[in-house]
């Protein structure tokens, strides 16, 4: 029976559904596709003609007749027609075409989102070809991807830093104890960028511009040797192409905001833990996965901030997708973390 069950659901699908990248997680084969989420659609009447890696391409590159959407924002859709077209592509994408059987689903979603934003995400998913649809909070899943024991009777904190939001949560027992969600992630770094470079060098930079900076010379701590680098753009004032140097230290201070919101979500959830948890913190210290907290030294800085030890997931970009998967692939983990879920929700 288990083994005719696992022939069964062996093809059902993981999704974080995150506001800058999607990422697939397909039972038994693991993360089978990461792409940007992004749509490239006509002007005119909105039907997509590209999503993800060609859609990104498009970004501050297209004519007037051809509009790069991201139909995620702050970790939810923000447009449900060109949302349900990317899951639909990516679904048969991921899928296996020898099977015929719809897959079951489990999408990872922000602690925070609302019955309205669930519906979206589920109704967008069954319609692009899902039989059921089940969702998580994204701070459970990337706990679980990240390899920490969330059934056990202690406190255990994820920090989950996407493109959209920032997911902070304490765990014990599959379940969610106190958690905080803030919408500050990788995207606002990147316009915290572009508004540094716009008020200091009257620089117009894009998107991808932005990304990069930050990619190559971001911090949140002082870096033992500061960087630099050549940032090529468009001159406000002129009109005309033009290249400044910048430094780590000035992308620092472009991204104070951003890594206070972060340190501050981290603070509040620490200060509202249960004493018992509280204290099994010290001992199991701080978990950071997501894209975002991959910026060099912001587990340096929290720890310093929160006076506890921080660790870098092993593979930070996937602990979502990868926490979704384990959840198919142990169905009584999907059932406890939906059961308490459910729970939360009726608070």
């Amino acid at each position: 029976m288990i083994k005719q069950m696992k022939t069964f659901f062996s093809h059902d699908i993981g999704i974080d559904l995150g506001t800058a990248n999607t990422l697939v997680y397909v039972r038994d084969r693991g993360i089978v596709l990461r792409e940007p989420s992004v749509v490239s659609v006509m002007a005119s009447n909105h039907s997509p003609l590209a999503v993800g890696i060609e859609a990104k391409k498009m970004l501050g590159r297209t004519p007037g007749t051809i509009k790069a959407i991201r139909p995620m924002k702050d970790g939810v859709i923000a447009d449900f027609d060109i949302a349900e077209a990317m899951l639909r592509y990516f679904i048969k994408k991921a899928k296996n075409k020898v099977k015929l059987v719809a897959p079951r689903v489990v999408i990872a979603v922000p602690s925070g989102i609302t019955e309205v934003e669930s519906r979206a995400v589920i109704d967008s998913a069954l319609s692009a070809g899902a039989r059921s649809v089940h969702l998580v909070e994204e701070p459970m899943a990337a706990a679980i991807g990240a390899g920490i024991p969330v059934s056990e009777p202690s406190g255990s904190m994820i920090v989950d830093i996407g493109g959209g939001t920032t997911e902070v949560a304490v765990i014990s027992l599959s379940g969610i104890v106190e958690s905080r969600s803030t919408k500050t992630g990788g995207d606002s770094m990147d316009i915290a960028i572009m508004q540094f470079m716009k008020k200091h060098y009257s620089l117009m930079i894009g998107e991808r511009t932005a990304e990069n900076i930050k990619i190559s010379i971001g911090s949140a701590y002082p870096l033992e040797e500061e960087k630099s680098i050549e940032v090529k753009g468009r001159d406000l004032m002129a009109g005309l192409p033009k290249t400044v140097t910048i430094t780590s230290q000035e992308v620092r201070e472009a991204l104070k905001d951003s890594i206070a919101n972060i340190v501050d979500a981290v603070r509040i959830t620490l200060e509202r833990c249960p004493p018992e948890l509280a204290s099994d913190l010290i001992d199991h210290g701080i978990m950071l996965a997501g894209g975002g907290s991959l910026l060099t030294g912001l587990d340096t800085l929290i720890s310093e901030e929160t006076g506890l030890p921080v660790t870098l997931a092993d593979d930070a970009l996937s602990c979502v997708a990868n926490g979704t998967g384990k959840m198919l692939e142990e169905i009584e983990i999907l059932e406890k973390t939906a059961s308490s879920s459910a729970k939360r929700s009726k608070k």
